[in-house]
């Protein structure tokens, strides 16, 4: 082989080798994922609206527990009355115009002695607070999901277009050697012609990586409310283990226990539990202590022209008895029993569905691990068929078409182990949320995997 062929094999190389470098090359001011996720926990709506959902949902129990407590209110009023008097009959009174004024408090203090109603929905208020604050960890989890989902689909869009980029330049030297066959006479116009096809092809996916790499980033700062430069990669000897433990049924079992979604429906039943005791001891009479002191202070009236000042106490109990309210609580008691098998349901589906989540991300982390590891080794073996068929090009062994068909194939391979780390990455990340175990933390043991 001429040093001038020797020469086009080693620029190729060189090429292959350079995209790639340009692909893990982390470059001046790129962020991180943690950053990232930084930016996304102060910008993102979702998460925004999850945290003020939270302080709602706390309020429940002072609220519940201010049933039971005593109340004290305060009511006052001042009127100025204006009488006229006209006499009347054989032997009319005097006629007389005067005026006075009645000024009035009462401060009334009311303590529930006997309320059930009231002492049942301040147990509902505990399991409401534990709702708000199930459902506020799952938009935590779902927001550290979305923004590594985010982070690693901008990486992987980074990758294809880079790929594409090197392999237009890869194509762009067989075509221009395949000209240069042509007019020398060792090639036909054919691997030329099948050169150009495959460059223009190459073209048009470059275009549709330039697009989908924009989407990607846009979504990215709908999540954070930045654009970035630059994206620290992963590392190019980065080894991803096996979850821990490494069995599926174990993953499976937590997720059923203590998911987020589980919780959020177990605290939902139990609320319907206690709304049918609710509405079962509605029928029952309420007892409450009242006490009250007021004055009402008098300037005058309509048969006295004199004033008066009295100052009114009173204590006692008050009892009231619900007898009949058109069916109304029998029909509340029917419907609360009917919304308590309702959240069963929600309960039981909730924790099928969370095991299969957890039984999908569990098997997308294994076979995703084996997956790279076969990807590896079919990229040694792609390389090592394109250099063959370089090789068998130069000698006549082997035509054009097999040359674009290897450069083809080690870019996909390329391509699909990026695509396969990213995958299991974000996997794992799933699989820890479907157990309700996905934390900031495991955000840093993803993060140390990127380069620095």
């Amino acid at each position: 082989m001429s040093m001038r062929k020797d020469f086009r094999i080693r620029t190729l190389a060189v090429l292959l080798s350079t995209s790639a470098a340009a692909l893990l090359s982390p470059g001046a001011g790129a962020e991180d994922l943690i950053q990232v996720f930084r930016d996304a926990r102060n910008y993102d709506a979702q998460y925004g609206a999850a945290r003020y959902a939270l302080q709602a949902g706390l309020e429940r129990l002072p609220q519940g527990r201010s049933l039971v407590l005593p109340t004290l209110g305060l009511t006052s009023g001042y009127t100025r009355t204006n009488l006229d008097i006209e006499g009347r009959g054989s032997n009319p009174a005097p006629s007389a115009n005067r005026g006075f004024t009645t000024g009035t408090y009462q401060l009334t203090f009311t303590q529930p002695l006997f309320r059930p109603q009231s002492w049942v929905q301040y147990d509902q208020s505990e399991f409401q607070v534990r709702q708000a604050e199930a459902i506020f960890g799952q938009a935590a989890q779902d927001l550290v999901i979305r923004s590594a989902q985010a982070y690693f689909d901008v990486l992987s869009a980074e990758d294809t277009l880079a790929l594409v980029r090197a392999q237009k330049a890869a194509i762009s030297e067989q075509l221009a050697q395949a000209k240069r066959n042509f007019e020398v006479g060792t090639a036909t116009i054919t691997d030329t012609h099948e050169a150009q096809a495959r460059f223009d092809l190459n073209t048009a996916q470059e275009i549709s990586a330039m697009n989908d790499l924009e989407v990607k980033r846009r979504t990215l700062q709908q999540v954070t409310g930045k654009a970035y430069e630059k994206l620290k990669p992963l590392r190019s000897d980065v080894k991803l283990a096996p979850p821990n433990p490494n069995n599926m049924q174990n993953w499976v079992d937590i997720a059923e226990r203590q998911s987020f979604p589980v919780r959020i429906q177990e605290a939902a039943s139990e609320i319907a539990g206690l709304e049918i005791r609710r509405t079962r001891v509605a029928h029952y009479p309420t007892v409450d202590l009242v006490a009250s002191i007021g004055q009402t202070d008098q300037t005058g009236s309509a048969l006295a022209s004199t004033g008066s000042l009295a100052t009114p106490t009173a204590i006692g109990l008050q009892v009231a008895v619900p007898l009949y309210q058109g069916g109304f609580l029998s029909s509340r008691e029917r419907e609360a029993g009917a919304n308590y098998e309702k959240s069963k349901q929600d309960l039981e589906n909730a924790r099928r569905t969370s095991a299969l989540s957890s039984r999908q991300s569990y098997l997308g982390v294994i076979n995703g691990i084996a997956q790279i590891s076969a990807l590896e080794a079919a990229l040694v073996s792609s390389q090592s068929a394109l250099d063959s068929n370089k090789l068998g090009y130069e000698v006549g062994v082997r035509i054009n078409i097999d040359v674009l068909n290897a450069q083809q194939q080690l870019f996909s391979t390329r391509r699909d182990l990026a695509t396969a780390r990213y995958n299991t990455i974000t996997n794992y990340l799933r699989l820890k949320a479907a157990a309700g175990s996905l934390r900031e933390e495991d955000l840093n043991e993803v993060n140390r995997a990127l380069q620095f």
